[in-house]
């Protein structure tokens, strides 16, 4: 009788034992998301006597470090409000890092789930990008309360907004495609985990969290005399166009009234990076492009993940 009901049932509808559906698994089994995600938050500080105080320990740090340096010692503070400017792609370049970082390990990180049951590996790439946007959160309120002190209430815009949003989808987008790749890779070859480091360690510098996307465009254009299109590449960097997006959206309405009564003529906040909003749609596509390429090599490797393991 039990026989006959399953021959009733269309072969379609019963699925092969252990089959990834790529990341469509992450939507279905969004319980298991929450709950990787919620361990993520809660067992980073455990056992902590600062707790949470940390997710802004670092980030003062490095804006101190890099304010004392750059801004006073190599005078960099002639951007104006420059200690808003620094921080606002600060928090940026913490939010790709931490992301990256974390879905490159994720996989090694969990080993023993890997091993001895089957469910969908993206789910700890993606969760550990959405934890790194959970401890992000407190270092954008940290910014958005100094900002409403200098006055960037008053010059808000619903561009500026968007391109917040915007800026912080392109970013974590362009970490998880990355994660997925270097994870993958990471489970056969743990020297994924190195490159990733010189990555991280370049992508302060590759992009205008430290100085204005101007400076650039000078070094290159006229004093070293290269090819203009050279800019228009580094423009095209997700990571630069996330800085760049923060920028819009915060340092400059915070600035205006600064900019104002200094009666300041210079060209760092009068000056938008070029085709702001067409570079934002290029961004978008290269950062989805790159999870799609990530997505393909993960599903192409994952069949071993637990031989490897």
């Amino acid at each position: 009788m039990i026989n006959d009901h399953f021959a009733l049932v269309p072969r379609t509808e019963f699925e092969v034992p252990g089959k990834s559906h790529g990341l469509i698994d992450v939507v279905r089994w969004r319980y298991l998301l929450r709950l990787l995600v919620r361990t993520g938050v809660t067992t980073r500080y455990r056992n902590s006597v600062l707790g949470w105080v940390w997710s802004y320990v670092r980030p003062a740090a490095q804006f101190l470090v890099f304010w004392i340096v750059l801004g006073i010692f190599m005078n960099l503070d002639r951007v104006p409000n420059y200690a808003v400017y620094l921080f606002s792609g600060i928090v940026v370049i913490n939010l790709f890092s931490e992301g990256f970082k974390n879905a490159t390990t994720s996989i090694v990180g969990n080993a023993a789930l890997v091993r001895k049951v089957f469910l969908p590996r993206q789910l700890f790439a993606v969760s550990a990008v959405m934890v790194s946007f959970v401890h992000f959160l407190p270092q954008v309120g940290l910014l958005l309360i100094v900002c409403i002190l200098m006055g960037w209430i008053g010059h808000i815009t619903i561009l500026g907004v968007l391109a917040a949003l915007a800026g912080m989808a392109i970013v974590m987008v362009f970490s998880l495609g990355l994660g997925l790749f270097f994870g993958a890779v990471n489970v056969r070859f743990r020297d994924a985990e190195n490159i990733v480091e010189l990555l991280l360690l370049l992508a302060t510098w590759a992009s205008p969290v430290l100085y204005a996307w101007t400076m650039v465009q000078d070094a290159v254009v006229d004093k070293l005399q290269w090819p203009a299109w050279l800019v228009d590449v580094y423009m095209l960097n997700p990571i630069t166009q996330g800085v760049e997006l923060f920028h819009y959206a915060f340092w400059r309405p915070a600035s205006q009234d600064l900019v104002a009564a200094a009666d300041y003529v210079g060209e760092p906040l009068t000056m938008l990076p070029p085709n702001l909003l067409v570079n934002t749609a290029w961004t978008a596509m290269i950062a989805v492009g790159t999870l799609l390429i990530g997505q393909l090599v993960f599903r192409r490797l994952e069949g071993k993940f637990a031989q490897d393991l």
